[in-house]
C-alpha cells in the first residue's frame, strides 16, 4: 500500500510517498480502506518541528489526522461496526498516520459516516467539527444571547463554529477576509467584519466569548475586546501558552482557555446529527495522494474557505 511519511522535520519537501505492507489488525481493531483525508494546520506545525515536545522526535513519522473510509476488516471483539460500513474518524493529532491507503483503528476512533454527505465532506468533519463543538459547549460554554466574536471564521473550525454558536442562541460576529464575507453571512453570522478594512482592535464592542482561530491574536489584545467575565479561546497548545493560561486564570476574571481536542463518542454522534440536519461543510479543494506536497504547500500558504481534502483511489 502507499503511505505518506517523513524522516526529518522541515517543509512540505520532507513528505514522501512510500510503499509499505498493509498492516494487520488485532482482535480489538479495524482495518480501514481510506477514501479521503483532510488537511489541518496542525499537520504542518507537527512535521515542521514546532510541536516536537508533544509529537516526539523519533522517525519515521506519518501525517494526516481525520479521514473517511470503509471497514475492510474487523477484529473478533468488534461489535459496533461491520465490514463494508462507511465510517469517518480521526487519529492522534500529534502522531497522524491517516494518509495511507489502509489504516488500523480502534472502535473509539471512528463513527458511522452519515449517508447524506460525501466521503470528502466526511473527512473534513471530525477534527474541525469536534473542535468547534468542544469550544462552544465546553471551553466557552456558549449560552443564548451571548455576544461571540470568531476571529478567522472562514477556516476549517470557523465554518462550524459560526453555525454551532448560532444553534446555541448566541449573537455571532465573524471576522473574515473579503473573499469570505458573503459566505460568513450565509453560515448565520449576525455581523461580518472584513479584517482588511476594519481591524478588530479598533472595535468598541465588548464580547462574552472571543475565539481566535487565526492564531494571531495575543491574550492582551483579546482582553481589550472582552467583557469583565469574558472567555478567550485559542487553538494552538504549547507548553508556554498552557503555562500562561494557567497563571492568567488564577488572577484574572477574563479567562483564557486553550483547545486540546478530546474526541468522544457523544461528540461524534452530535456532529453526525448536525451533518444530517443541514450543517454546511465547506470544501476548499481536493487533491490526489500523489500531489501531497502541493496540497500541503497550497493549504499552508493560500487563504481559503473551508478545508482542503486529499482523495485516495
Amino acid at each position: 500500500m502507499k503511505k505518506v511519511t517523513y524522516n526529518h522535520f522541515g517543509d512540505e519537501s520532507v513528505l514522501e510517498l512510500v510503499e509499505q505492507a498493509v498492516p494487520s489488525i488485532e482482535n480489538n481493531q479495524l482495518l480501514i480502506r481510506v477514501k479521503a483525508v483532510s488537511i489541518n494546520p496542525l499537520d504542518w506545525k507537527v512535521y515542521g518541528g514546532e510541536m516536537k515536545l508533544m509529537s516526539g522526535s523519533r522517525f519515521p513519522k506519518s501525517v494526516g489526522v481525520d479521514f473517511s473510509g470503509i471497514v475492510e476488516q474487523a477484529g473478533s471483539t468488534i461489535t459496533r461496526f461491520k465490514v463494508g460500513e462507511a465510517v469517518m474518524g480521526l487519529l492522534d493529532v500529534f502522531k497522524g498516520g491517516a494518509l495511507a491507503e489502509y489504516i488500523v483503528v480502534k472502535e473509539s476512533d471512528i463513527a458511522p459516516k452519515p449517508a447524506s454527505i460525501s466521503f470528502e465532506q466526511a473527512a473534513a468533519l471530525p477534527v474541525t467539527g469536534l473542535s468547534a463543538l468542544q469550544i462552544m459547549d465546553q471551553l466557552a460554554a456558549v449560552r443564548p444571547k451571548q455576544e461571540v466574536l470568531i476571529n478567522g471564521a472562514s477556516g476549517g473550525i470557523g465554518v462550524f463554529a459560526v453555525q454551532i454558536a448560532k444553534k446555541r442562541g448566541a449573537r455571532v460576529t465573524a471576522v473574515v477576509s473579503t473573499d469570505a464575507f458573503t459566505a460568513a453571512a450565509q453560515w448565520g453570522a449576525d455581523t461580518v467584519i472584513d479584517y482588511t478594512k476594519q481591524p478588530i482592535n479598533q472595535l468598541t464592542q465588548r464580547f462574552d466569548v472571543l475565539i481566535d482561530l487565526s492564531t494571531k491574536l495575543s491574550l492582551s489584545e483579546a482582553k481589550s475586546l472582552m467583557k469583565s467575565k469574558g472567555v478567550f479561546v485559542s487553538t494552538l497548545p504549547s507548553p508556554l501558552t498552557l503555562l500562561s493560561s494557567f497563571l492568567n486564570n488564577l488572577f484574572s476574571g477574563k479567562k483564557h482557555k486553550i483547545l486540546i481536542l478530546k474526541p468522544t463518542v457523544e461528540g461524534f454522534n452530535t456532529l453526525a446529527n448536525l451533518a444530517v440536519t443541514g450543517l454546511q461543510i465547506e470544501l476548499a479543494k481536493t487533491y490526489a495522494l500523489s500531489d501531497v506536497r502541493e496540497a500541503y504547500k497550497e493549504a499552508r500558504h493560500q487563504k481559503s474557505i473551508g478545508k482542503s481534502v486529499i482523495v485516495l483511489d
